[in-house]
């Protein structure tokens, strides 16, 4: 009786003075499945009661296909509110657009209304295709800032949204965004992600994680956000049923700053040189391409830059459109590719000139191309696809086109071997000279996101070794593709590398070990093991050896050194907040790599 009451006050106080919310999370739509019935159901219950607008807070689908993704709007266009969307991780992880179907449908993965004396902003967080914490881009911290500065008006408050909790297990640089949001009278942060019902802090700005569409059993729902002046309610609503109070709590908007460490100066370890080159006003996704003049590399907000070695100054810049995910590749003769989403565009390496567009009807690019070691051949992977190309003219030479989603890491080639792992959860072997298929393998399992998409395999005479998100390691024979052993030993997820010229394979485990494995065994064969201490790790970054030492990078911008014979750690250097995207390496030796947040590094051995 007394939560009846207590809703019907708040009822007639959002009349008379205030704000009301409709929050619908985590609705996990698959054409046909039981939730897409529900969320037609709760939008027709939303269309019959009185709402200032209604919120969308990520995780629309499952897989983030443009099929998914293309009903769920249908559904969604159904809200006769003002409607305001925001994608999640099923979206940005998973996405055969590269994410730009997303912002193609709803025209942004951000936004910003006001209702009254409320001022409301919502922002992606990512991870942005590939496994790692959340993340909000460089440029939507500058975003949010700006829109926050210009938009507040004396009187007016802010209510904050994102699919992803602000804590630290969940964005990486969950700090850098609160401290934006603690300069204004933001009054609440509203997330989902973790399918339940959570109250917390961030510093002493309150924070609430709402319900998804689906709770289980057949508890189908969303959230009610009722403010007024002075109090914040949330109700869990279910679908049918009266709504139940959830939280409530003081709408104060002046807060105190957060505690948190200062991040740590850069200094170089002993026998080494390490030195930020760049940092970009965008966030970078991509590994780097880099010779002894300059580095490569594209961003978030699909800029094509290349910069200078020893300067660290900008040498040219080509906007694409939509974010890039995809290493530059080198081909000689003055020319660097750029797989786009659009297609792939060749540049001149020294003026950033377009030299020749190949525009791609068939979908973006995302994975990591390789030219093989006689410069003749360019090999690229795409979605439903895999390519071979004339590196001097962009000419194709073959396109095996039997994949049934998209291809992501780097292909490993040995002799005529391109060997390279897909989403649809086969790892396959090509004749590289024709394009056809030489074997294919999977590890047993149906699910894509279990399959080795986002590895790139370790390659000798004999034998190919790889790891993949169902936590097992695999070594297959060459010629045939048979399987000759499966190790689940430790957690193994995506993260490998190969040394002593395809000898041995490093794995970087979920419980932050390196296991160095003899890959020239028939049988599991571990070397040694070392524990790295990173605590719980799903970073794909790769696995690196040069000059005898082996480079591992972490979820949260941690470098490891190790010595290749040993596994001994030589040294940890912390490079940002954010996840490494991978190690490169120029031809004066030095290694090169990128984090999410926009920088770049170059380590040296002296």
């Amino acid at each position: 009786m007394k939560s009846k009451l207590l809703l019907l006050f708040c009822l007639l106080c959002h009349f008379a003075w205030g704000q009301r919310i409709a929050v619908l999370s985590d609705v996990h739509v698959t054409p046909g499945n039981a939730n897409e019935k529900a969320l037609k159901e709760a939008v027709n219950e939303i269309n019959s009661q009185e709402f200032d607008l209604v919120v969308v807070n990520g995780d629309l689908t499952n897989e983030g296909s443009d099929e998914q993704l293309s009903v769920v709007k249908g559904i969604l266009d159904g809200i006769s509110h003002p409607l305001f969307v925001l994608p999640g991780n099923h979206e940005n992880n998973w996405s055969q657009s590269a994410t730009k179907t997303f912002v193609d449908l709803w025209g942004n993965d951000r936004f910003v209304t006001e209702a009254d004396s409320l001022l409301i902003v919502g922002i992606n967080c990512g991870p942005y295709m590939k496994m790692g914490d959340g993340h909000i881009k460089q440029e939507d911290l500058h975003w949010l800032k700006s829109t926050l500065d210009s938009r507040l008006k004396p009187g007016m408050r802010v209510l904050s949204f994102c699919h992803y909790p602000i804590r630290k297990d969940d964005l990486d640089n969950y700090v850098t965004y609160a401290r934006v949001l603690e300069n204004y009278p933001v009054i609440a942060h509203i997330n989902g992600h973790y399918h339940r019902w959570i109250r917390y802090d961030v510093g002493d700005m309150p924070c609430a994680m709402t319900r998804a569409l689906d709770m289980g059993n057949g508890n189908y729902g969303y959230a009610i956000i009722d403010i007024d002046p002075s109090w914040m309610h949330i109700y869990n609503k279910q679908i049918g049923k009266a709504p139940e109070a959830m939280f409530a709590f003081p709408a104060k908007s002046k807060h105190k700053p957060m505690q948190a460490e200062p991040a740590p100066a850069l200094v170089s370890p002993e026998g080494f040189t390490v030195n930020r080159v760049w940092a970009d006003s965008a966030s970078v996704f991509t590994r780097l391409a880099a010779d002894n003049d300059a580095v490569y590399f594209g961003t978030s907000t699909g800029v094509c830059k290349a910069v200078d070695a020893k300067t660290g100054q900008l040498l040219w810049q080509k906007p694409m459109g939509a974010s890039i995910f995809s290493r530059p590749v080198l081909l000689g003769n003055g020319k660097v590719a750029y797989p786009t989403a659009s297609g792939i565009v060749i540049l001149d390496r020294i003026s950033g000139k377009e030299i020749k567009n190949l525009p791609s009807k068939e979908g973006p690019y995302v994975a990591d191309g390789i030219l093989s070691a006689d410069g003749k051949s360019y090999f690229q992977g795409g979605y439903k696809r895999f390519e071979k190309r004339n590196p001097k003219t962009g000419k194709l030479a073959w396109s095996y086109d039997s994949i049934y989603n998209y291809c992501q890491a780097a292909p490993a080639l040995y002799g005529d071997d391109i060997i390279f792992g897909a989403w649809d959860t086969y790892l396959r072997c090509l004749d590289g000279k024709t394009g056809k298929l030489r074997w294919k393998w999977n590890n047993g399992k149906a699910a894509n996101m279990l399959g080795p998409g986002n590895v790139v395999p370790v390659v000798n005479e004999d034998y190919v070794v790889i790891v993949a998100p169902d936590r097992f390691m695999t070594m297959l024979d060459r010629k045939t593709g048979k399987e000759l052993w499966r190790d689940n030993s430790h957690r193994y997820r995506e993260s490998l590398g190969s040394g002593d010229a395809g000898k041995k394979a490093y794995a970087k485990t979920m419980d932050g070990e390196l296991v160095c494995v003899d890959a020239t065994s028939p049988e599991f064969k571990e070397l040694w093991i070392t524990d790295m201490g990173l605590g719980y790790e799903h970073a794909p970054c790769i696995v690196l050896e040069q000059d005898g030492v082996i480079y591992a990078g972490s979820r949260r911008g941690l470098v490891t050194a190790l010595d290749a014979s040993t596994g001994k750690v030589i040294w940890q250097l912390p490079l940002g907040e954010s996840e490494i995207n991978g190690f490169d390496v120029a031809p004066d030796g030095s290694v090169w790599t990128s984090l999410i947040e926009g920088t770049v590094y170059r380590i040296a051995k002296n």
